[in-house]
């Protein structure tokens, strides 16, 4: 197999990663689309995912990689608290998505060597599910900015909620900025992909999103300061712009920020705050309290837990939070040990996101866009000098005569 098809192949799996973890719950869609219809697509994508990484890699030829090894021995736990079927046979199912999801990256390690490839194929596809919300938002504005979130942005062709769009928005906004800052694209190029994003990151007004991004390319470009005059001068432009608008339009960010709510709903965080306190004090035993109550949909009595740390803590127990921040841990600990570069700069970002928006955002404990995040941030992170090379056929090894050796010496 080529490496020119290899290649593509790499890339559709990655973007029926993508297209798995949109998930099967959001806003209501302008043509009506069942639930069953949307999991069976989300579903077939992992599964065709997976299968293609197998096709592509049948020598089964993997790379070490500590964040996919944390992720199977997140699986691990996840079975093990699944088994007694405490949450019913759905907490089966989620693990077993997790276990396609987990394999599929196995197989995909490969081509890990540090590139910008895959930052590339993430940016793609998640530009085309935003492209997909900018679609809807022109074809029906009202099912687009529905009562139901407030008026926020929201997907009406495929149902994603207004987190997820902001999410999206903000992770390709702060790749694109820095392949410009690295100049590996062209600024034309990156303002096709940025101004759109930043346009429907503001409909959406997801505050994580926003805080998640500014935090993020603050740390990513601060990685590059001392090594990048393009850099030095982006976070020089961008202090001075952010204060300017800081002072001239503060009522207007204010207003954005608080999205008509009252100082006591923001201050309990939009009522998360009362569904993580039942949370901590419902009694469990000391096996749940390790092992969690099983894969579960992300709620507590009813209600969204909303804080990705909690989440584990329900499903996986202290053990399943042990080993999420070993993988926050682990990631961190390697970007900050490499030198200076793109590739780390991206990782940082991508890290930084992730740990910000866990404490208001669920998906660090199961197939998730946080975690395909995660994996983009270890691809970088990957030693260039251990990248196994695509499958090319090896050249037989030409026996040379002794009278043609003598030849080359004289």
């Amino acid at each position: 197999m080529g490496a020119d098809h290899s290649s593509k192949i790499v890339g559709t799996v990655w973007g029926l990663l993508v297209l798995n973890t949109l998930g099967s719950a959001g806003a209501q869609t302008i043509v009506p689309l069942p639930r069953s219809l949307i999991q069976m697509v989300t579903m077939g994508a992992l599964v065709a995912a997976f299968t293609l990484a197998l096709a592509v890699n049948l020598e089964l030829r993997i790379r070490p990689s500590a964040y996919v090894s944390l992720l199977t021995l997140l699986l691990v736990t996840s079975v093990i608290s699944s088994a007694n079927l405490g949450s019913g046979f759905g907490a089966l199912f989620r693990c077993a998505r997790l276990a396609l999801f987990v394999g599929t990256l196995w197989l995909l390690s490969r081509w890990w060597d540090g590139g910008l490839t895959f930052v590339r194929h993430h940016i793609r596809m998640y530009f085309a599910v935003l492209g997909s919300v900018a679609a809807g938002l022109v074809v029906s504005p009202g099912a687009a900015l529905p009562d139901l979130y407030g008026g926020r942005l929201a997907g009406d062709l495929w149902p994603l909620t207004p987190p997820q769009i902001g999410q999206y928005a903000a992770v390709i906004i702060g790749l694109t900025v820095l392949l410009v800052l690295g100049r590996r694209t062209d600024r034309t190029s990156a303002a096709v992909v940025i101004v759109p994003s930043v346009i429907l990151l503001a409909l959406t007004h997801t505050r994580t999103a926003t805080l998640g991004l500014l935090l993020g390319l603050a740390l990513a470009i601060g990685s590059l300061i001392l090594t990048s005059a393009a850099a030095r001068r982006f976070f020089a432009w961008a202090v001075l712009c952010a204060a300017v608008a800081a002072v001239a339009f503060s009522s207007a960010l204010q207003a954005w920020f608080l999205r008509g709510q009252s100082q006591e709903n923001f201050s309990n965080l939009t009522g998360r705050a009362k569904v993580w306190d039942a949370l901590l004090a419902a009694p469990r035993t000391t096996w749940q309290q390790l092992f969690g109550m099983g894969m579960g949909d992300k709620s507590f009595g009813g209600l969204p837990i909303d804080n990705s740390w909690l989440a584990v803590y329900h499903e996986q127990g202290l053990i399943g939070i042990a080993l999420v921040a070993a993988i926050i841990i682990v990631l961190g600990g390697v970007a900050l040990l490499r030198p200076p570069s793109l590739p780390r700069a991206c990782a940082i970002f991508l890290i930084s996101y992730c740990a910000i928006a866990s404490y208001t955002e669920t998906g660090l404990g199961d197939a998730s866009p946080y975690l395909l995040h995660l994996a983009l941030a270890a691809s970088l992170l990957a030693a260039p000098a251990a990248a196994t090379p695509l499958s090319t056929p090896e050249a037989p090894l030409r026996r040379i005569s002794r009278w043609t050796r003598k030849s080359e010496v004289s």
